[in-house]
């Protein structure tokens, strides 16, 4: 059965951190390919300077477009929100019965992971591939024989970071894909 991580992120905007994690995740572990989830705005977070979900989900394609080995799903545009990610799961299942689906969270995700909806039945069916976060310690659920924790680098650009320092006036090109620099300066996104 072919397995296929899942990197879920608003992605606003995609960075080369998440690059060089999603890089990393396929070539230094057993997945075969990465699909980049796509979150829609959350209804109960504030929006704060979050581009279009159309608009963030353009510039991950446009960035990863060139990889066979990396796919871009808006899968949670259409589904109920707010979008859980057992639903997610739950649906990608029925129309994919021959793929493993697993996640890919850092650290700060895995020790809130207890929290989310029905977190055991995700573990039950899911794995999920672990990678390091600034300031986070490895969580109690490291142990967890479904949770594979990754020595990937640790990344400390965010996508916050690069908001407000483009709201600044600064130049962080090198920060970000190529494309997704471009189409924000083209755009003037985050200005």
């Amino acid at each position: 059965m072919k397995k296929v991580g899942l990197y879920f992120g608003t992605y606003n905007p995609l960075h080369i951190g998440h690059l060089a994690i999603a890089n990393y995740m396929i070539e230094f572990t057993d997945l075969e390919e990465l699909w980049f989830i796509v979150s829609p705005h959350n209804p109960f977070k504030k929006k704060s300077n979050l581009l279009p979900d159309r608009t963030r989900l353009n510039l991950v394609y446009e960035a990863v477009k060139e990889d066979d080995r990396f796919r871009v799903s808006d899968i949670e545009f259409d589904l109920t929100q707010p979008s859980y990610t057992i639903h997610t799961l739950t649906y990608l299942k029925e129309k994919h019965p021959d793929i493993h689906f697993c996640l890919i969270m850092g650290t700060d995700n895995l020790e809130s992971f207890p929290k989310w909806k029905n977190a055991e039945l995700i573990l039950k069916e899911h794995d999920i591939y672990t990678y390091p976060r600034v300031d986070h310690l490895t969580p109690g659920l490291s142990e967890h024989p479904r949770v594979h924790m990754v020595s990937a680098p640790v990344m400390e650009i965010s996508s916050s970071f690069i908001r407000q320092a483009i709201g600044q006036g600064h130049d962080v090109r090198h920060f970000l894909p190529d494309a997704v620099w471009k189409e924000i300066e083209r755009m003037n996104y985050y200005r």
